[in-house]
């Protein structure tokens, strides 16, 4: 999410997530991505009381020579004063970030959640009770009111899990002992001013444990960016059981990427025998009445609307669905980088507007590849004279180009998917 843009997946089939992927389907569904320690060097810090104790004792150092970043950056002494009132090096904090595992899931998996019955059905709960709200945001800022929802449901199971945690604490303790100090100090000033503006309080600031805040999960740079007081209070209220403003602000933010209205994010297509795979690449674009002509058609074996250029998409290779997406697809992304969020997002939407499920089957004998794999893929893939231009588990397009190049030397259809027996494979030969 660019809203939440630290946290993002890599693109593709993989999902990886510190959060439980496969707990209740009522949970916030965002996949994040963990860049840092490995499962196996997990740090434990919550048990130490010592060590507790004395990274406190530094974190109230820091927060002193803080105070007068602060004050340059031109927060007030009161506002310093009520927001670090009571606040404490948050040891949870530190081990949530340090020990997010690896987890892997695949697009299917992923998808089944996302858009399951019962996230459809308390969707369509939601836009019956906010259909007032919901109507009225997308008449202002032309964003489909189901979209909204979905952003909402994937991000908070429309407004259940919103984070309770002290998002002033949990920043400065993120910015003084954290992977990434210079990105959650910047976070913490905003979050700052975003209290000295009166848009909320300390004690109602709360959020998850990373900074990411109210109905639809905004970071402080980004509430102050694109967050609107739609209810006209004179606030900008993301935190209130009243979701208004947090769903006026998602609307913002999209439509300020570009949403256009009454453009799909993506449709699911059909694709000919013997389509060449090579043409499933995001730069190519052409008009779906051009891909029709190519044999591009949708379920029905129709030509695809022409909404506007766009590129076919095989989030799972050739045994999986396949997309035709739209510039909203990428709208979308500046939410979350993550393919299988654009995708849930789109498609939860298309569900509550009544529309059926994805209808091609998935590999669900498949599994998705761990990081080391991904890896190992790559090293592998470069051996073999597929240059992959580097080994850091991401499976980009450089790789996806490689994946295709070695396909083609054995005969297999060249989708570029990397999947477990692609590996399988390159570990034989």
């Amino acid at each position: 999410m660019k809203m939440c843009k630290f946290l993002t997946a890599v693109a593709g089939l993989m999902i990886l997530s510190h959060t439980a992927m496969a707990a209740p389907v009522d949970q916030s569904l965002r996949p994040q991505l963990r860049s840092g320690v490995p499962a196996e060097k997990a740090v434990s810090i919550a048990g130490d009381a010592a060590q507790i104790s004395s990274k406190n004792m530094g974190f109230q150092r820091w927060l002193q020579d803080f105070r007068k970043r602060g004050r340059a950056a031109g927060i007030s002494n009161r506002t310093l004063d009520q927001a670090f009132r009571g606040v404490r090096y948050n040891a949870d904090v530190i081990q949530k970030d340090r020990n997010q595992s690896e987890f892997t899931k695949t697009l299917w998996d992923y998808l089944d959640s996302a858009a399951s019955d019962t996230r459809v059905q308390n969707g369509k709960k939601a836009l019956r009770q906010h259909d007032r709200t919901l109507r009225a945001i997308e008449s202002k800022y032309g964003v489909d009111k189901e979209v909204v929802a979905a952003v909402w449901g994937l991000e908070s199971a429309y407004g259940s899990f919103r984070g309770s945690i002290n998002v002033i604490e949990a920043l400065a303790t993120l910015a003084f002992d954290g992977r990434r100090g210079r990105f959650f100090e910047k976070q913490l000033i905003d979050a700052l001013k975003i209290l000295q503006s009166g848009d909320t309080s300390p004690k109602n600031m709360t959020g998850s444990w990373a900074g990411a805040m109210g109905h639809t999960q905004f970071i402080p740079s980004s509430y102050l960016a694109y967050a609107v007081d739609f209810t006209g209070d004179g606030k900008r209220d993301i935190w209130s059981d009243n979701p208004s403003d947090a769903l006026a602000s998602t609307a913002a933010y999209l439509a300020r990427f570009g949403w256009t209205k009454g453009q799909p994010w993506g449709v699911e297509v059909k694709l000919p025998r013997g389509f060449n795979y090579a043409l499933a690449n995001r730069k190519i674009q052409k008009m779906p009445s051009d891909w029709a002509r190519l044999g591009v058609t949708d379920m029905k074996g129709r030509p695809v609307r022409d909404f506007g250029a766009a590129s076919v998409l095989l989030p799972a290779g050739a045994q999986g669905a396949a997309f035709l997406i739209f510039k909203n697809f990428s709208v979308i992304e500046r939410y979350n980088t993550a393919d299988a969020y654009v995708i849930g997002v789109g498609h939860l939407s298309d569900r509550l507007k009544g529309g059926p499920k994805i209808q091609s089957n998935w590999p669900r004998g498949d599994r998705a590849l761990t990081f080391a794999e991904r890896k190992e893929m790559q090293k592998l893939l470069t051996r073999r004279g597929f240059d992959t231009k580097g080994v850091d588990g991401k499976i980009g397009p450089l790789t996806i180009q490689a994946v295709r190049g070695y396909q083609r030397t054995i005969g297999m259809e060249p989708d570029g998917y990397a999947s477990l027996s692609i590996l399988k494979k390159l570990k034989r030969n």
